[in-house]
């Protein structure tokens, strides 16, 4: 295990009803008037945005609104945000949505107390101050209520990066499972699809005796295993949407991640999948994962056999790992269809002759040298032979 420093300070309101606080937890954590960030009509048309002004009005803080966040955040509405918000005098923002609206609100938040230009802090500079941000999650899935990171698609090249910085991790973040039973169940999946990912980012590492990590992630991957397909044929069962959610935030605010390397291979070539054909990310990652494992296996069969057997209940053959890896990966792969993923470019809606222009991006966009760094470092063409493997999946 290597060192490391750990810090999540966010306040976590967990269960039915937690949004009527929303009001009260903004004004602990110091915010006296406040930008409501969201996303589409949903959280409209089911009450909730009402819901969490009239909190607000109860507690006597002001706010200004501004909607419109959508799947894989634009730069524009981001410039938006943090124009309005020096305007208004906002000292807090709260993010009312999915991961979506809350990556929006990060970068919101970083950008109204910085000179320049947001999207520095998404090549590369660090963030040294930023607006509080509080959430009210509606969708289990990017892990972002727990998590100091953000992902933004910048609409001039249609470059989607991320950025990190515990200084927007949310201060508070609410989440009421009951808010995600009204999910469709293919958004229900490609959250899941995402929170899976999030842990198999961290499990694949280079670093040695990191056993209780791996068990923490192997531990969550069984749940998600298990709840997923609960919770499509049942969306109302508020009990496996209870786990999931909180699957999703322990996936992703790096408790799993502590003193080992990770990849993020996955996410970076799926980013351009979802930043050029506006695809689910987590769709995306059901047809990328696949891929990208099978392609690194050969680096460390034996992580891939160990998850094989930990997690997908394979039968470990000692002496040929390499085909009890091979099983886990299928037999993730066979997980992701029955839960509704598509598992290859035609399904996702990519096209094969994007792959030139997919890499291109991916490897020298936005200022990178032509190369992706993780649990096996990935040249132009290595990205190029995962996009192709994707095509048929």
């Amino acid at each position: 295990m290597e060192n490391f420093t750990f810090y999540s300070p966010t306040f976590f309101a967990f269960g039915k009803n937690a949004e009527a606080d929303t009001g009260k937890y903004v004004k602990r954590f110091g915010g006296s008037r406040v930008l409501i960030h969201y996303g589409g009509g949903s959280i409209v048309r089911s009450g909730l945005l009402d819901r969490v002004k009239a909190s607000l009005e109860k507690e006597g803080i002001p706010f200004t609104e501004l909607g419109g966040v959508k799947p894989n955040p634009r730069s524009g509405l981001v410039y938006e945000g943090i124009e309005l918000c020096r305007k208004e005098n906002v000292d807090f923002i709260l993010a009312v949505g999915g991961g979506s609206t809350i990556d929006s609100s990060k970068a919101i938040a970083a950008g109204v107390p910085y000179d320049g230009d947001f999207w520095d802090f998404y090549q590369g500079k660090a963030i040294e101050k930023a607006l509080p941000v509080g959430t009210v999650l509606t969708i289990a899935a990017a892990g972002s209520e727990g998590s100091p990171d953000s992902v933004i698609t910048k609409e001039e090249g249609m470059f989607k990066r991320g950025t990190g910085s515990d200084l927007i991790r949310p201060k508070f973040s609410i989440l009421n499972p009951e808010l995600t039973q009204t999910l469709p169940a293919y958004q229900t999946a490609a959250g899941a699809t995402d929170i899976m990912a999030h842990l198999y980012e961290r499990y694949l590492t280079n670093s040695t005796e990191v056993e209780v990590t791996d068990r923490l992630i192997e531990a969550l991957l069984l749940t998600m295993k298990y709840e997923t397909p609960r919770v499509i044929a049942n969306p109302d069962n508020y009990e496996a949407r209870a786990n999931i959610m909180w699957a999703g935030m322990m996936a992703h605010n790096n408790s799993c991640g502590v003193g080992r390397s990770q990849d993020w291979n996955s996410h970076d070539i799926e980013h351009e999948l979802s930043a050029l054909y506006d695809c689910a990310h987590g769709a995306g990652l059901a047809v990328t994962m696949p891929a990208v494992f099978k392609y690194v296996m050969n680096h460390n069969v034996m992580r891939f056999a160990q998850v094989a057997v930990r997690v997908w209940g394979c039968e470990m053959n000692f002496d040929h790992p390499e085909m009890t890896a091979l099983e886990g990966i299928e037999a993730f792969k066979n997980f992701l269809k029955s839960i509704g993923m598509p598992v290859n470019f035609e399904e996702l809606g990519a096209r094969e002759e994007d792959i030139p222009k997919l890499v291109d991006v991916l490897c020298h966009g936005n200022g990178r040298n032509g190369t992706l760094s993780g649990f096996v470092t990935l040249n132009e063409e290595d990205c190029t032979k995962i996009y192709q493997m994707m095509v048929r999946g």
